[in-house]
């Protein structure tokens, strides 16, 4: 057996069953299972995360039954030969079935026979395939053709149209390069740069944010340099968020959201570990992983602790230089970062996050000195969580004013979809 394949079908079975995150679980697996090749797994299994529905679709005109009743093992080997077969140019046809089935022999005894009739039938008859029509049917297309949840279709393309709705959709079917961020309280950027590079990275500098570096190549989190605090893991689109929020050394600045903390420790290194920062979140677990960050980078001004972000803490009211509210989100601007976002089902809890994100916003503004900065942000491109929520804040907090305001979209600055807006107390 293919040790590659076997430690991809692992990560996605992990996926699948225990709904684990995307880059623990590959982390994980990568980790134990030492493949000859971690380039090939990574993109075997983010391909078929971002494909699920296409997938499925295609699988599904070779069954009698939709695949939802195949058992996971099943749907998810029979996912992984279809994806080789349409897009591992690599692989060659006959070891994209034959690995399949000895897969199948191991993991869904008894059905390798079905395995391989259905993934030969493919090799044979693709052409047969009908998709939806994009002109009679587009949400249809869209879903099927870029795995989208239909409602998510729908929704951007209200939003945004039909081009733009694509554009997004492709946008987030992309893996993203891996970005870091130098720890200024040990390094420079461009010490970093150096060493990286020395050791056969491929390293570039950000384009939006002045601490990223994008870097390619295996292990980077295995290395001695990670493991020493030289340096954290962020998009671009966070760091942008700390540099709007502008920390200087000295002040009191409250996190009211930082699990797991990348945030919070980059405020703590802007302000040359001067200060206090109060890295707040509702549970402990996510609390202690603060703390670990913090002690891995050598940060000791932050002081973690569990607070509902919905009510007001009374011993902060009025301390705060600045406040951060990274609010809880639909996350549907870091899709590419996290596929499985794709397929989530529209619920009650969706439709409940702009009250809750307003009532964050509102009892931490609370904590706002006379002249302070507060910043809200969130990982998703949906208006109803972003300019909505400010402009609802602002009805009834009419001495905050708004100095700054953007929108990060994936397919115009190639990074995670953000929003962020600044505003000042001036009471």
């Amino acid at each position: 057996m293919d040790n590659n394949r076997k430690i991809a079908y692992l990560v996605l079975m992990d996926i699948e069953d225990k709904k684990a995150y995307s880059h623990l679980a590959l982390n994980y697996h990568l980790a134990v299972g030492k493949p000859s090749s971690e380039a090939f797994v990574r993109k075997l299994v983010y391909g078929v995360l971002e494909n699920k529905i296409y997938l499925d679709y295609i699988i599904d005109q070779f069954l009698d039954s939709p695949s939802s009743k195949l058992q996971s093992s099943e749907r998810t080997i029979l996912r992984m030969g279809i994806y080789q077969l349409d897009n591992m140019d690599s692989v060659p046809d006959y070891a994209a079935v034959k690995e399949s089935v000895t897969l199948a022999k191991r993991y869904a005894k008894g059905r390798d026979g079905m395995v391989n009739g259905i993934l030969r039938n493919y090799v044979r008859e693709k052409g047969r395939v009908v998709f939806p029509d994009k002109e009679t049917d587009i949400v249809g297309y869209l879903s099927v053709m870029h795995s989208y949840a239909p409602w998510i279709v729908s929704l951007w393309l209200g939003e945004y149209g039909k081009e733009t709705t694509e554009e997004l959709m492709i946008a987030g079917n992309k893996t993203p390069d891996l970005m870091i961020r130098h720890n200024r309280l040990r390094t420079t950027k461009s010490e970093l740069h150096r060493r990286l590079e020395a050791k056969g990275y491929e390293v570039s500098v950000g384009r939006l944010a002045k601490d990223a570096l994008h870097v390619k190549g295996s292990a980077l989190l295995r290395d001695n340099l990670y493991q020493d605090g030289m340096f954290s893991v962020q998009d671009e689109s966070s760091m942008v968020v700390v540099s709007i929020l502008d920390p200087q050394p000295g002040e009191t600045i409250v996190d009211v959201c930082a699990a797991p903390g990348g945030k919070a420790v980059y405020i703590a290194e802007c302000m040359d570990n001067r200060g206090i920062v109060y890295a707040q979140d509702l549970y402990k677990k996510k609390i202690e992983l603060i703390k670990k960050e913090a002690e891995r980078v050598g940060v000791n001004i932050l002081e973690p602790r569990t607070w509902d972000a919905t009510r007001t803490d009374g011993s902060l009211e009025e301390i705060a230089d600045r406040v951060l509210v990274d609010a809880p989100c639909s996350g549907l601007g870091v899709v590419r970062r996290k596929p499985e976002i794709k397929y989530k089902e529209w619920d009650s809890e969706i439709d409940k996050l702009p009250d809750i994100q307003l009532a964050i916003l509102s009892a931490s503004s609370r904590y706002v000195k006379r002249g302070g900065i507060l910043v809200y942000s969130t990982c998703t491109i949906n208006p109803a969580e972003n300019q909505k929520v400010v402009n609802a804040f602002l009805k009834d907090h009419s001495y905050f004013v708004v100095e700054d305001s953007i929108q990060l979209m994936p397919h115009i600055n190639d990074t995670d979809g953000f929003f962020i807006c600044r505003m000042r107390r001036n009471d």
